[in-house]
């Protein structure tokens, strides 16, 4: 019959798996507009694509009723677009404020301060999965600053990295410790006290 996708928790991502497993292409990636494309002329509803969203975002109506009663559920949904759009970790990038280039690295990390690097790749996750940096920082004490960097060789090799992302985490340029590997929004709290194991808070 038709499938749909709730954009309002979509992040609209090329990497989506729906297109990746529909086997008649009624689901495509817009490079142009930068959006997923429906084609529902295409559509079998045979329903491989839903479970491959991690947010189920993507509906597959078998039924002109499933249809319309999906299409009521989408246009009722009170979340707005502009709060999955946060910078997230092991997200894509939403802003600049957080990206760095390569050559600022050193200077960032040299801060007296705590400083987060995020060291990513092109395998980015689900915006509405991943926990946002400021929920990453909220509870330390004291000015902890927060980068996202673009993982090159030379990077992975300074700082052995095997797994993207990692965070990387220092102090008045000392790396203090590194964590590497995916955290969704269930695993926060496990995020947070591995973070805590290398930087010492006050009592």
């Amino acid at each position: 019959m038709s499938v749909l996708i709730n954009f309002k928790i979509c992040d609209n991502s090329n990497e989506c798996g729906g297109i990746a497993v529909c086997p008649t292409k009624a689901l495509s990636y817009d490079d142009e507009k930068q959006t997923i494309v429906i084609d529902n002329d295409k559509c079998i509803s045979c329903g491989l694509c839903r479970p491959q969203c991690p947010v189920s975002a993507i509906l597959v109506a078998k039924t002109e009723e499933e249809y319309e009663k999906y299409k009521k559920e989408i246009t009722d949904d009170s979340r707005m677009i502009k709060d999955l759009f946060v910078d997230r970790y092991g997200a894509v990038p939403i802003t600049e404020f957080f990206l760095i280039k390569q050559d600022q690295l050193e200077e960032k990390i040299s801060n007296k301060d705590i400083t987060l690097i995020e060291v990513f790749d092109d395998n980015l996750q689900c915006l509405l999965k991943s926990i946002p940096i400021r929920d990453i920082t909220d509870d330390m004490v004291g000015n902890i600053l927060f980068y996202k960097i673009k993982g090159t060789e030379e990077i992975t090799k300074k700082y052995g990295i095997n797994t993207f992302p990692s965070l990387l985490i220092f102090k008045a340029g000392e790396l203090l410790g590194k964590i590497e590997g995916y955290y969704n929004l269930e695993r926060e709290k496990e995020l947070k006290e591995l973070i805590n194991t290398f930087v010492k808070q006050p009592e």
